[in-house]
């Protein structure tokens, strides 16, 4: 006889239950963005380049991509909230452990180890939220749920620019304990009712162990390459090998798998595949961006750490007010129209970004973050709708977890990506800038009758050309990123126009 679904929350229980529910899945996605503007504090605490630091996003958003998928599997082996207690203890572990790294190399795997433990919160959440809310206020649930993955990337640059800044780089994951220790006693006292029972389900080890193999060869090919001349390393070019040999090799296993870990077959919803090709694109250029704003903020225009995320931070601004406005239209008209709309905005915003200089203003940097939000929330919001609405109902939980694993994962592809192209456009520009300037003796004299020394004159003609070559080099990024976004809105059209219209709480 199949077990009686518990009573949902009601008044105060219901209140606590849900914010713990939703502070969990808002530290989660925190920790996405707020080591952006705190990568150059990251780099000068441990001696490496600042190209160097961005390990440090990009290893917790591949780790969190891969546990993704494990997260139906272990939920049903350990029980819904017995696994979300434990990623919660494992996320609060190693964030302390991260803030207390010596070395790039502890520091990388510990936050391998907080995304894989954090991964599995986010659907979890989601899932717990929809089971403690009555049925009637689903919608309530999921827009609590949406608000704190809206809002937590806004925070992220804001809270890391100010801690950096004013205390020290290791405190942006120590703040996550309080949040994780409170989470833990309100799951600890109001949730075990709504335990699921455990039962011994089918996981493709085999699966799992090819997925990690060629997803942690392509990032480590992408990282490492940068500082290894590329294919003149022979450690590169093994890690190509393995991922070139390893996807195909995955694909074929999951194909004839029984329980695959990543359901591939949902691939032959051309909508799905349409939207899911795009949103990995999108995603990219998106996060490239976000990644390199601040750094350059830092490297180049002198801002600090605050004042880089002060600047990034806008980007939320009309993304909450919008947010409402992309659900609404989802299944009112057809929602190629209004997601390619959002992709061709943020294409917009891109080109503005490549027309910065040296001589821009505060407002100049800011205002692109600003107006970029207006188009996210179609872009990211109709899109999952869209791509979802093409596979059959059985479908759309896995469909889900596919897109979350191909979203999160191109977010790092995309970060290692233009970090390595930044800096080898800046080598090119820097060398071309260089051969192309005209009365160097003469500025360098200049300077020195003003009782300025000549290597410190030199010095000084050296950081222009340094600044200007990363210039020249980051607006060839965000001009490569905008043709990304191009691309992704013409693929959309690939999809059908969508038949039904997903139900806000199917995905969960």
């Amino acid at each position: 006889m199949a077990p009686t679904e518990p009573a949902p929350l009601k008044g105060g229980s219901l209140l606590i239950a849900g914010l713990a529910l939703a502070l969990a899945n808002f530290v989660v996605v925190l920790d996405t963005t707020i080591a952006n503007v705190s990568v150059p504090h990251i780099a000068g605490g441990l001696a490496i380049s600042p190209t160097q630091g961005t390990w440090v996003i990009t290893s917790y958003s591949v780790a969190d991509a891969i546990s993704v998928p494990l997260t139906g599997w272990l939920a049903s082996r350990f029980g819904t909230v017995r696994w979300f207690t434990m990623s919660l203890l494992g996320f609060g572990l190693f964030s302390m452990l991260c803030g207390m790294s010596p070395s790039l190399d502890m520091l990388v795997i510990c936050r391998i180890c907080q995304g894989l433990s954090g991964g599995p919160l986010m659907p979890l959440s989601q899932s717990l939220l929809l089971r403690i809310f009555p049925k009637k206020r689903a919608s309530a649930a999921v827009g609590l749920w949406a608000m704190t993955t809206v809002c937590a990337p806004i925070a992220g640059p804001l809270l890391g620019g100010v801690i950096s800044d004013n205390l020290t780089w290791p405190w942006i994951f120590f703040i996550n304990l309080p949040i994780v220790a409170l989470c833990i006693i309100v799951v600890r006292r109001l949730l075990p009712p709504f335990e699921t029972l455990r039962a011994k389900a089918a996981i493709d080890l085999i699966g799992l162990g090819l997925l990690i193999t060629w997803v942690g060869a392509f990032q480590l090919m992408l990282d490492t390459g940068r500082e290894n001349d590329w294919f003149s390393s022979p450690f590169v070019v093994t890690m190509a090998i393995v991922a070139a040999i390893g996807l195909p090799v995955f694909i074929i296993w999951e194909l004839g798998e029984r329980h695959p870990i990543v359901d591939i077959r949902v691939f032959r919803h051309r909508g799905f595949a349409a939207g899911t090709v795009a949103i990995a694109l999108g995603f990219g250029a998106f996060f490239a961006s976000v990644v390199l704003t601040p750094l350059w903020m830092q490297q180049v225009m002198g801002y600090t750490a605050t004042e880089a995320g002060r600047a990034t931070a806008f980007v939320g601004v009309f993304a909450v007010i919008m947010s409402p406005v992309a659900a609404r239209l989802i299944g009112r008209i057809d929602t190629r129209y209004t997601v390619c709309a959002g992709i061709l905005w943020l294409c917009i915003i891109s080109l503005l970004r490549a027309g910065w200089s040296t001589d821009s203003t505060f407002w100049t940097l800011a205002m692109p973050q600003l107006l970029q939000g207006i188009g996210m929330p179609f872009f990211f919001v109709g899109l999952t709708a869209l791509a979802l609405a093409s596979v059959s109902p059985s479908e759309t939980t896995s469909a889900a977890g596919l897109m979350s694993f191909v979203r999160t994962l191109c977010g790092a592809i995309g970060t290692a990506m233009a970090t390595s192209m930044w800096d080898n456009a800046s080598r090119v520009s820097r060398s071309e800038l260089a051969g192309s300037l005209n009365g160097t003796p003469a500025t360098v004299q200049q300077l020195q009758n003003h009782g300025i020394g000549f290597e410190q004159a030199r010095g000084m003609v050296d950081r222009l050309l340094e600044a200007q070559s990363l210039t020249i080099a980051a607006d060839h990024v965000f001009l490569t990123a905008s043709t990304v976004f191009l691309l992704a809105a013409v693929i959309i059209w690939i999809a059908p126009k969508p038949t039904r219209r997903v139900d806000p709480t199917a995905a969960h």
